[in-house]
């Protein structure tokens, strides 16, 4: 059985306003996650006293890890990671496309690893979309393709917060090509993610591909998730083949 976490964590400041970082690592090292994905952390931002959030997560959290920088301001990053105590190597990391209407939005990324589970190999895709539904559907066209799930092979997960419910079309795009893990729990279950202290939207998903089998989908709902981010983490566990 193999564990995944996706987590919004909101550049480690909680609903109560207070900046964190070791409670968000509290709640991430409480699930026992073999595999972490991370949207909106500062690394070496004045705004969070210039702490390297990606580096000290995997520190308190014994994970090696790779980060990806969707913006940089002179020295400051932002971005997403990926976290894990597995063998891992590092397949991609780069910008997704922003709509050109709409190119003062913030820029968006992704970062893509190769995990070794038993010997066989799972490729974990972690991403953020942005906020304008029409800017979505371009990036996660762009994910769904040649450069990204188009090149991936064997078993496959895509995971993160893509600011998108069932009924938007990002969703239905890796869809087309994924099956959302909500979808595959017995029994199907909702588990919403967003807000964190009264969560209605499902915004966080976990995709897999034919090869993985969903065992179970959970959100954690004690006191320190509601107040470490604005997002919960939503966990799933699995099993995958070659076949």
């Amino acid at each position: 059985m193999v564990r995944i976490l996706t987590y919004n964590v909101h550049r480690c400041v909680g609903t109560d306003r207070r900046l964190d970082v070791g409670r968000v690592a509290e709640v991430i090292a409480a699930q026992a996650p073999d595999i972490v994905a991370l949207q909106e952390l500062d690394v070496g931002r004045a705004r969070t006293g210039g702490v390297d959030q990606a580096h000290r997560l995997a520190q308190r959290l014994g994970m090696a890890f790779h980060f990806n920088a969707a913006f940089r301001v002179e020295e400051e990053l932002y971005g997403d990671a990926i976290l894990t105590t597995l063998p891992e190597r590092l397949v991609k990391a780069g910008a997704i496309p922003t709509h050109p209407r709409f190119s003062r939005l913030e820029p968006r990324g992704a970062v893509w690893i190769a995990v070794e589970v038993a010997g066989a190999e799972l490729q974990v895709i972690n991403t953020h979309l942005g906020l304008v539904p029409r800017e979505q559907r371009g990036q996660a066209i762009a994910l769904a393709g040649a450069d990204w799930l188009g090149a991936a092979r064997g078993p496959t997960i895509l995971v993160g917060d893509l600011n998108a419910t069932p009924r938007a079309s990002a969703y239905r795009t890796f869809a087309a090509r994924l099956t959302e893990s909500r979808r595959l729990a017995r029994p199907a279950r909702r588990v919403p993610t967003f807000p964190s202290t009264f969560p209605v939207l499902a915004l966080d998903h976990v995709f897999v591909s034919r090869e993985v089998a969903v065992q179970a989908v959970r959100t954690p709902f004690d006191e320190t998730s509601r107040l470490a981010s604005d997002h919960l983490p939503l966990v799933v566990d699995f099993t995958f083949s070659l076949a």
